[in-house]
């Protein structure tokens, strides 16, 4: 019974000192955790309440510096864009502004060319930078990339510019013409000649206003908002009878064939425009007496099925150089020859932004003194259906987000095996 008793004398003996181990430990972990670390003493401590998350929520860059430029905060764009590396301000420039700043208390913004980390061909990323002070001993610099504003910027300066040049020249021909016919009014051979000279510069005329509104139509309308099943032999009957003037003034034989009974999904007018013209092109760009091909087929991809309409011509070719820019707004291969057929330098250009805004692709082989086949790809109808009632219900999740034009692409293939008119079955030759 003795024994009994001492056993539980030592055993409540030993749960009470466990208890009170335990409860040190508890209080000791408590206070470690209270303790500030280097990291809460260097950040939490030094900057002003709030600033943190309003810092999180910046799209500038943003990095701020103490006394000593020593990095406090960093947003992650800034690590991206190479500003801050081994925390430091890695950017000489910028240090300098901060420093000028942390003297005087002014303000301080300027734009810089940085290099890209990462590449070799020096390209340089535009910037702005804006210095302030933040509290006594901090400084604020944000930082906000205009590489793309720049670009965007120089993209329509160049297009002002040549669309200003393009209208210059049928307005000042037709204005020359006008002189002409009334200094031979009383030539009715020489009013009859100058009058004909008008009216092909004023076709001229006209179809680049036109191709102008349709290449404004195809960026800023989404195509997807009236979209239908559109057959693919209707496209292809549609643009060879288009041609089919030119294509017999130059003996030209126009041939349809692939797969029949193929659909696509998207706006009818858009798809018949950019399919008209592709042939239009092989067309004005082929000899005389030669053969322009348009074929279709289906193609198994992992994103889904897709179309291939692939226009093949017999005509000159175009170089290496050149297929990098044939996509291009106003870029012409041959400008005399597109002057002569009344080519605008913009149909390739509506092509691409068709393609993309439909999901799709346009791509090119072509070996000078060859021909070249266009191979318009686009998704095939039901699967496309399926991805535009996808992005709308995610643009209307996340707020009506916009398609993004730089989604499309303008391809060279290596070969033409996989597009090349002569793969596909054989053609129905039309008159």
């Amino acid at each position: 019974m003795d024994v009994n008793a001492a056993v539980a004398a030592v055993a409540a003996i030993a749960g009470v000192l466990t208890g009170v181990i335990a409860m040190l430990a508890f209080r000791w972990s408590e206070r470690e955790q209270k303790r500030p670390t280097r990291s809460s003493l260097h950040t939490d401590a030094v900057l002003p309440p709030g600033v943190d998350t309003v810092l999180s929520v910046l799209r500038s860059s943003a990095v701020v510096l103490d006394e000593a430029d020593a990095v406090v905060k960093a947003s992650s764009a800034a690590y991206a864009l190479g500003l801050v590396r081994g925390g430091k301000l890695a950017v000489e420039p910028m240090l300098q502004m901060a420093r000028d700043t942390r003297r005087d208390g002014e303000i301080r913004q300027v734009e810089l060319d940085l290099p890209r980390r990462g590449t070799g061909r020096g390209e340089a990323l535009a910037v702005s930078a804006r210095v302030a002070p933040l509290g006594s001993r901090l400084v604020l610099l944000l930082v906000e990339d205009l590489t793309e504003a720049r670009r965007i910027e120089a993209v329509r300066r160049d297009f002002v510019a040549n669309v200003s040049h393009e209208l210059k020249t049928p307005v000042g021909a037709l204005s020359l013409l006008s002189e002409a016919v009334m200094d031979a009014s009383d030539d009715p051979e020489a009013v009859q000649r100058f009058a004909g000279r008008m009216q092909i510069e004023a076709t001229r005329l006209t179809s680049l206003v036109q191709e102008l509104i349709d290449l404004s139509r195809v960026q800023n309308d989404d195509p997807l908002e009236d979209a239908e099943p559109v057959r693919v032999d209707e496209l292809v009957a549609e643009a060879v009878d288009r041609c089919r003037h030119q294509a017999g003034a130059k003996q030209i034989t126009m041939a349809a064939g692939g797969t029949a009974d193929l659909r696509v999904w998207g706006n009818r007018g858009q798809l018949a425009a950019a399919l008209g013209n592709l042939v239009e092109n092989a067309v004005n760009y082929s000899p005389a007496r030669t053969r322009v091909g348009i074929a279709a087929r289906s193609v198994n991809a992992p994103g889904g099925d897709h179309i291939e309409i692939a226009v093949t011509d017999q005509g000159i070719g175009i170089s290496d150089k050149d297929k990098e820019r044939i996509f291009e707004r106003f870029y012409r291969v041959d400008p005399a020859r597109s002057r002569a057929t009344g080519g605008t330098g913009l149909g390739l250009a509506i092509v691409k932004h068709v393609a993309a805004s439909h999901g799709g692709e346009v791509t090119v082989w072509s070996a000078e003194g060859q021909g070249s086949t266009f191979t318009l790809r686009l998704p095939e109808a039901g699967a496309a259906r399926d991805r535009a009632h996808q992005q709308h219900a995610r643009e209307i999740r996340a707020g009506g987000a916009g398609l993004d034009e730089e989604a499309g692409r303008a391809t060279t293939p290596t070969s033409p095996e996989s597009t090349a008119y002569e793969t596909l079955p054989a053609p129905e030759v039309l008159p």
